[in-house]
């Protein structure tokens, strides 16, 4: 049976992969810092027949991490480990000469340093089951948009991250993804004026599964090219 470790995996796109994994029989091992929407996450998952353990918590708290690990060892080893959970810097996003200073270093904790120290703690299991990583980007790593600045500062940080582990790591798997615009809560704190629509986290949840299903090389992917075939 394989065992996955997903952060904010409440709702949004951590929700849609738990469900998705469930679905092929997965155990999953899910963080979220919110305890009734975890609780009901998990209980919705109920259905498949999979073992779930739901910690509540902050991934930048050292002891959660080791839970995280330790939940998952419980029920059997680690063979993914997904850095879901991010922070913006700004409820809704600023400029940079607006950015709290104390927001990008939550920013960088939550989405840079919270991800290395959940793959550090995991990393013995996950080299037993040759097993895989995948850290939740951004376009905005890549691209200059106006006040996504310091949020991504940090997605960008985490794809070099992402690009060392791989090549440090060679018996693992280990994925920087891009999932695109998406409707969830993230983007509404981000820009809550914007009500443009855009897709449901579950659609893009295809490309995660290929990647899972094809393990191609460690790098950087974009989930809507997966999901079309490219």
């Amino acid at each position: 049976m394989s065992v996955a470790i997903i952060t904010g995996a409440s709702k949004g796109l951590g929700r849609a992969l738990a469900e998705a994994l469930a679905a092929r029989g997965w155990d999953l091992v899910l963080d979220a810092r919110g305890a009734q929407a975890l609780r009901e996450a998990a209980e919705g998952l109920e259905k498949y027949g999979v073992r779930v353990a739901a910690l509540p918590g902050d991934v930048t708290d050292a002891g959660h991490r080791a839970g995280l690990v330790a939940a998952a060892w419980r029920f059997g080893g680690v063979d993914l480990v997904v850095s879901n959970a991010s922070a913006l810097g700004a409820e809704p996003l600023v400029r940079l000469d607006e950015l709290p200073l104390e927001g990008l270093r939550r920013a960088l904790e939550v989405n840079v340093v919270a991800a290395l120290g959940l793959v550090q703690e995991a990393l013995p299991l996950l080299r037993a089951s040759a097993g895989a990583v995948i850290a939740v980007s951004s376009d905005a790593a890549a691209e200059a948009y106006e006040t996504w600045g310091g949020y991504g500062a940090s997605k960008a940080a985490l794809d070099h991250l992402v690009a060392v582990l791989g090549e440090e790591e060679p018996g693992l798997r280990v994925w920087a993804v891009d999932p695109g615009d998406m409707a969830t809560a993230l983007y509404a704190a981000a820009v809550p004026d914007d009500d443009e629509p855009r897709p449901d986290p579950a659609d893009v949840v295809p490309g995660f599964l290929r990647l899972l299903d094809e393990r191609p090389a460690s790098g950087r992917y974009t989930a809507p090219a997966l999901v079309e075939g490219r």
